[in-house]
This record gives C-alpha cells, structure tokens and sequence, in this order.
C-alpha cells in the first residue's frame, strides 16, 4: 500500500538532539534554496506546505487531499560529492504516499518513563499500511520533526479530517474471540497483536470472550448491533462459520423473515472480519492468501471489503443454516470422528481422524442432483482437465447422478490452507455466482490417497478418472438408504448417530437424517479483507 517514488523513507526519523532544532522549527529555518514548487497533478487540491525534517532531512513537503510529498531543500552551496558516493545523485528525489495507504496520524512527544501525557514536541508520525511479499500486509512509521506546536497541530488536524472520510473504515467494531479455538491462544492474539493495532486507529471496539459453543449465535441473535460498524471474529473455522452464520440470521429476523423457511434471504449489512486464530483457518486463508494476524487486523482497519457468495442449507424445506463450503462422506466422517476425541491435541486428533476414516473407507450410496451454471462456463482445472458439461446445462434443468461416492465437495470459496495451498476448490472465486462440486467416486483406496495428497501441492488434484467437477448454482445431496425419512433433529457439533449422516460445513459438524439441499445467493455478506487479486478482480 505505501508506495515510495524513487527513493525509500527511513522507518524511524531521528530525534532531534536536546537544545538542537529541526529545520522548520520556531526559531527558523537555516538559509536554504527552496524548490520552486514540487510538482502536484492539477486534479489534486493543496492543503498545507512547510518544512520538516525527514530521515535527517530538510525537507519541503507538500499535503494534498489525497497524497503527501517531499523533497529534501539543496543547501546554498552543496558540498562536492565524495568520489564513488553514489547516494549523492538521488538525494533531491521526491517521495510520496498516497493518503489512502494512511491508517493513523499522531503527535510525537518524548516522555519520561512515568510521564503518561504532555511531554517536549517533536512533530508527527504517520502510520502506513504497505504491502509486503506474498500478499502480506505491515504498518509503517514516517516521521516529520518539528517542533512548532502550531504547525504540526495544524496538519494533524487536516490529516485526521482526511481519514475521516474515507469510506468503510469502521469506528467502532464489536469483537467476539474464542477462547477455545486450537492451542487457546485467540485471548493472547487480539490482546497483544490486534487491539494495539486497532487502538492506534481510533476505533472503538466492545469485546466479548465466548463461553460455550453457539454463545456467539445467541449473542448476535439478541444484542443491539446498530452501534457497530462490523463485527469481528477472533477465532478458527468454526469461530468464524458460527458468526457469519449469526451475522445472516440476525439479518433475516430483522427483515421479519421467518427463520425456518429461508428462501431468499437478504444481505447482512455489517461486514464480517476474521482474525485467524484456529488450526487451519481456511476461510482466513482463502480470504487473505495467508494466515497472518497483523494482515488481517490492517485490512480491517482499512476497511477493505470482499463481497463474498454464500450458501443455504436445508432439508426437507427447512432451513438449516449459512455456510460457504460443505463436505459429505469421507470429510464429514472425518470431522465426525475428530470432535469424539477432542481431548487429543489439534494436529494430533486431525491426523489421527484422517488415518482412522481412511482405515475403514467406505462409500455413501447417493443420489446427487445438481443445476449447472446459468452461463454454463466451463470449470476449467490447472492441467486443462475439462468441466464435465451436460445436454441440460443450455435449458437450466436439473442434473441427477446416481452411485456410490467417497467423497462430495460443495464449495463457494477456494478453501485453501496450509495443507492446501492451491485450496481444494482452486478455481472457485468469492463472488462469482457460482459453486464448485467435486466429486470423488468409489475407487481404490489407493488411488483415492493420491487423489489427497495432490491436495497438499499444486498439482492437478482432479486429474483421476474417478473425481468428476462441475460448476453449479444449486445441489441436492440424498443418501439412498435413507431416502423416503424424514428429517430428524438437526445437530451441530454433536455426536454422530445412526440415523444422521454427518456434515463438514466450514469445519463445523453438522448432522442430518435426509436429503440437503444447498444453495448459492451471490454477495450475501462482505467480509474485511480479501486476496489482493481477488480484490483486484472485483474493483
């Protein structure tokens, strides 16, 4: 985000020295030649110019409404470079940044070690989000000396007047943590990582450390939410499924929607941040590119957004709940047998889990039903291996597959992770209107392994003659053997029964009697944050 021209500005500006002042200051400025004027696009309105030290600098600065920039001042009679000195040539180098990249502007003071307020003037420091490798996010100090209180008071209050209207920055966020979520560290993250970050910003924020599951669902169900600007969730998967799940509930039960009959919800107007604190944190992951607490914490603070699709689940008619992806037999199984033996360490109950699901592998009889994409665009994988397309794509009529499968995906997002970096859906983006099925027939166990392992690499994981894909808006999955039931009670992270097949939906397990039905509604929620091409894409 912080975008320097021809040149690098120094992290920490140097203090001045007792009794020393900076050029610009009270006393005046030494005997310069000033430039005659930086150069400043015409679109661009000025707002303040004066004279601050930079990096050791004298430096003429310029404040627009929308950029600042400057140029170290040229002395009367520069000293002659010294040979070989090849910094003395980009000296005069203007630099810049552009507001938007500004998150924070404050007065700089030194202070004694028990001196909380007051203390001698040194400027201002701008805080700046900039962009680092890998999609990785970092704030950033510029500092301006100089020691009239006027002046620097003066561009504090144009700089925060600035800040103030940019849109979708929250003011104040409601932040609801997990203390639960993976080793228990998501109390330690926000305290010592996140609430730092978003102190410095001036936001308000009500924190509630959740007590049991499905407290944050009886919590977004019931409390006053118009004094918030967003909600965030410091947590893992389930942390984050449950509260956009409420974030969505809460939104139809103001619209007077009854919740147990959802069919075309409404959009929630309170955008979703997440700060990954879980063992996979898929959603997180999928949504910045990385799992990295002070990334996640800066795109909130500088309110970008992601629209994101999201999905209803129901049987029978009945509404179930939200969700973003799902994942029935082989996943849903292995959830299943992971929450029976949540006294094992995370990594340890997700490995054990997996070994044990892959010991006893069997396959659900299934009918599957699905209607493709209105557009009927092809689901292309990495290899070239090709969408499978039907006669009744072009006349938006169902689909119905009949078989024994080991695996079904239903995804809206690309579900990428540590484990799966390419994700399991790839080539699902979050508001495309459309969702991923992925199909894993009966085969080998063998093969089916490789077909796994494909998933930790960015190899092509559909590339089996069992594993079928499809670009679809709606599908129903029904379990032959238990097709003419009907639905049972409906339970979220509890034990598997007989009679209840069970769900992997974001991580959460969910387990029902019959047929699900899921479906796509595009844009449903706005989530902070996103992949930088992904938001490149949606711009």
């Amino acid at each position: 985000m912080l975008r320097l021209a021809r040149g690098r500005v120094s992290a920490l500006a140097g203090s001045p020295e007792g009794g020393k002042q900076p050029a610009g200051a009270e006393a005046g400025p030494p005997r310069v030649l000033l430039p005659s004027a930086l150069p400043v696009p015409a679109v661009e309105r000025i707002l303040q110019r004066g004279i601050f030290e930079i990096d050791g600098r004298s430096c003429d600065v310029v404040l627009s409404d929308s950029a600042l920039r400057w140029r170290p001042i040229q002395p009367e009679r520069p000293a002659a470079p010294a040979a070989g000195n090849s910094k003395c040539g980009s000296l005069n180098k203007e630099e810049f940044i552009e507001l938007k990249d500004l998150f924070s502007v404050k007065l700089k003071r030194r202070r004694s070690s028990k001196q909380e307020k007051g203390g001698t003037l040194l400027g201002i420091t701008l805080f700046v989000c900039m962009t680092k490798e890998q999609n990785k996010l970092k704030d950033y100090t510029i500092n301006l000396n100089n020691l009239s209180e006027d002046h620097c008071t003066s561009w504090v209050r144009d700089l925060k007047k600035i800040l103030t209207e940019f849109p979708h920055r929250p003011k104040s966020l409601k932040v609801l943590i997990n203390p639960q979520s993976h080793k228990k560290e998501a109390t330690h993250v926000y305290y010592e990582h996140v609430e730092p970050l978003l102190k410095l910003a001036d936001i308000k924020t009500d924190v509630t450390i959740t007590e049991y599951e499905g407290h944050a669902l009886s919590l977004l169900k019931e409390c006053q939410l118009q004094e918030f600007d967003g909600v965030i969730c410091v947590g893992g998967d389930g942390s984050a499924s449950e509260v956009a799940h409420g974030l969505l509930l809460r939104a139809q039960m103001d619209a007077g929607i009854d919740t147990n009959y959802i069919l075309t919800p409404v959009r929630t107007s309170l955008p979703l941040g997440i700060i990954p604190a879980g063992s996979t944190n898929v959603l997180a992951h999928s949504l910045y590119g990385i799992t990295h607490i002070v990334t996640a914490t800066l795109h909130i603070i500088m309110g970008h957004m992601q629209p994101v699709d999201v999905c209803t689940f129901s049987s029978t008619g009945k509404f179930l709940r939200f969700g973003f992806s799902a994942m029935f037999g082989f996943g849903g199984k292995t959830l299943a047998l992971a929450e029976k033996h949540r006294w094992m360490p995370p990594n340890q109950r997700k490995d054990f889990a997996i070994i044990k699901t892959l010991a006893s592998l069997k396959p659900e009889d299934c009918e599957i039903s699905f209607l493709p994409e209105k557009a009927s665009q092809d689901f292309q994988e990495a290899s070239g291996n090709e969408h499978r397309r039907t006669e009744s794509d072009c006349n938006n009529q169902w689909k119905k597959i009949q078989g024994h499968f080991l695996n079904i995906n239903v995804m809206a997002i690309p579900c990428s992770c540590s484990m799966a970096p390419g994700g399991l859906a790839p080539n699902t983006r979050f508001s495309n209107g459309s969702m991923a099925l992925i199909i894993a027939r009966n085969t080998s166990r063998s093969e089916f392994v490789k077909h796994l392992k494909r998933q930790t690499s960015l190899k092509n994981q559909f590339n089996f003659p069992f594993v079928e894909t499809y670009t679809v808006t709606e599908v129903k999955i029904q379990p032959r053997n238990n097709c003419g039931d009907e639905i049972g009670d409906v339970e979220f992270h509890g034990t598997s029964s007989e009679n209840n097949y069970p769900w992997n939906v974001d991580g959460d397990l969910m387990e029902v009697a019959s047929e699900v039905h899921i479906k796509l509604h595009p844009q449903l929620i706005k989530l902070y944050g996103g992949h930088l091409k992904e938001m490149n894409d949606y711009k």
